[in-house]
């Protein structure tokens, strides 16, 4: 199937069909350029582009020793692939130990949740590991490991001491948005670890509604005497976001190729081909000033298809910066 069947390709499209292209290369000495094109499912022109980025990559730590060699002359010449100093990928790999074991208990994670012709694989792929380990698989779950230092652990049992005692709490927090600090009183609710992120989900006094407080942006915090205006608020569960369906309104974006990394960088709810080589996606906008900073960033390589209107912030913030560069100042 060409890619063009199967919608606009993604960084890990490429990632995968350059780890396939090494070793069909290698396995065929010498390759035109429309055959392994056809081969891959792609245009030449896509995989001249895979071919350019491939003599990129190499062995650390990447001097011109290290790095495959691609033939540039044959490619523009006669059309012919030529790849060399890339027989390493050809040898079987070898793990130290502790590479064995970390891949081993990575796997062993994988295979609780995995179903069906996927826990098939991961079974078999455990079975050849540990027979070439030679431990014991038991032993090799034996580990210990250090748990990470969370940002704002330190702020946990103060918050936490608010919430059992049902006080308020002072916050001195650092708005990155706005890179400003400020000052507020909050009723705590909960304290919830999403990832590596510790938040504070609280009722805030300042701004007369539900917040979410990121710990390591509190510069700090003070627990007052003052009660909890509403003791029976139970904590929301952050863990699936900490939006509402009322603050939370989905945006269709239109998106040139230099812009397809959104798709990628945030989660989007549909993706679709667009006209003249687009790609339109779907995604959850909580915020009208997350979305104009989004749009300043990847202008003039995005359009907001629906609602309309959504633009108007980032029209007037882009005149505004435009307005910095005019001869009359």
């Amino acid at each position: 199937m060409s890619a063009a069947a199967s919608g606009p390709e993604t960084a890990p499209d490429q990632v995968a069909r350059l780890l396939a292209l090494v070793p069909y290369l290698l396995a065929r000495g010498e390759v035109r350029l429309d055959e392994a094109a056809a081969h891959f499912g792609v245009s030449p022109a896509q995989l001249d582009k895979d071919l350019r980025l491939l003599f990129l990559t190499g062995l650390s730590p990447g001097l011109p020793g290290d790095l495959i060699e691609v033939d540039i002359d044959a490619l523009e010449g006669e059309g012919v692939i030529r790849v060399d100093n890339a027989d390493y990928l050809a040898r079987p790999v070898r793990f130290a130990p502790a590479e064995a074991t970390a891949l081993i208990v990575a796997l062993r994670t994988m295979l609780d949740g995995a179903e069906g012709e996927a826990r098939g694989v991961l079974e078999r792929t455990l079975a050849k590991l540990e027979e070439v380990a030679g431990a014991d698989p038991e032993t090799l779950l034996s580990l210990h490991v250090d748990e990470p230092v969370v940002p704002g652990d330190d702020l946990v049992p103060l918050l936490e001491g608010a919430i059992a005692r049902g006080h308020q709490v002072r916050l001195d927090y650092h708005v990155p948005t706005r890179d400003e600090r400020s000052q507020r009183v909050v009723d705590p609710r909960g304290v919830t670890r999403v990832e590596n992120v510790h938040y504070l989900d609280a009722w805030c006094h300042t701004a007369d509604g539900d917040r979410v407080f990121r710990l390591d942006r509190i510069l700090s915090a003070e627990e007052l005497d003052t009660p909890v205006e509403d003791p029976s608020r139970r904590p929301r569960d952050l863990t699936q976001g900490w939006f509402s369906d009322e603050q939370v309104a989905v945006v269709t974006l239109r998106l040139e190729p230099p812009a397809f990394w959104v798709s990628e960088y945030y989660p989007v709810l549909e993706r679709r081909e667009g006209p003249d080589g687009t790609l339109e996606v779907a995604l959850e906008v909580a915020s009208d000033d997350w979305l104009t900073r989004l749009l300043l960033r990847v202008a003039p390589h995005a359009t907001v298809v629906e609602p309309e209107g959504r633009t108007t912030a980032f029209v007037a913030q882009a005149r505004n910066a435009l307005r910095l560069y005019g001869t009359d100042g």
